[in-house]
């Protein structure tokens, strides 16, 4: 098993989370892991990458070379197209459609979705809207989690799993918010992929 995951956003809405979440669910698989993040800002509103490798073999390099990632996994339309050069012909997107307005000069995004669905595997999702109607929106995050799960290999009850751990701190209620989150988002891509 080999997954190469960029994860990519804006500071604050839970990028690292996500690959937390991830991380966790791969190493009680016993798999290998791997993470670099790069901060385009070192403030609330930057861009935010991170990749994120996951391997059943050792993993030499923590970066993902151009061409090669099975995922792009983003929480902001255009932060999504930024990184295609590093899909995978195989690959797929999955990003959320509604913007994080943060420059003067972001394009219609409508037209950045239409980019996006040239490249055929990709998720299109309100996790925003998504979040605030079954859980909270503080959840939106955990709503593009379980878009992306289908296409992780490590199965959901693995990232549920991981969701419990990293979030069982804060309490039940936090912890099944996220789970109806991760459920929300995973249906959703259920249903939606080609």
């Amino acid at each position: 098993m080999k997954k190469d995951i960029i994860l990519a956003g804006v500071g604050g809405q839970g990028i690292l989370s996500i690959a937390t979440v991830i991380g966790a669910a791969a190493l009680k698989e016993g798999l290998h892991l791997k993470q670099a993040e790069v901060h385009g800002m070192s403030q609330r509103g930057g861009d935010v990458q991170s990749n994120l490798r996951i391997a059943s073999n050792p993993i030499h390099s923590d970066l993902i070379p151009q061409g090669e990632a099975d995922l792009v996994i983003s929480l902001e339309p255009m932060e999504a197209l930024r990184y295609v050069p590093y899909l995978s012909k195989e690959g797929w997107i999955i990003t959320n459609v509604t913007p994080f307005v943060n420059i003067d000069n972001y394009p219609e995004v409508e037209r950045v979705i239409e980019e996006l669905k040239k490249f055929g595997r990709v998720i299109l999702i309100d996790v925003d809207a998504m979040a605030k109607e079954v859980a909270s929106p503080r959840s939106a995050n955990i709503v593009l989690l379980g878009a992306a799960t289908p296409f992780l290999g490590l199965g959901i009850e693995k990232i549920e799993e991981g969701i419990r751990n990293i979030f069982a701190r804060k309490g039940d209620e936090i912890v099944d918010t996220n789970l109806k989150a991760l459920r929300a988002g995973y249906e959703f891509a259920e249903a939606n992929k080609k």
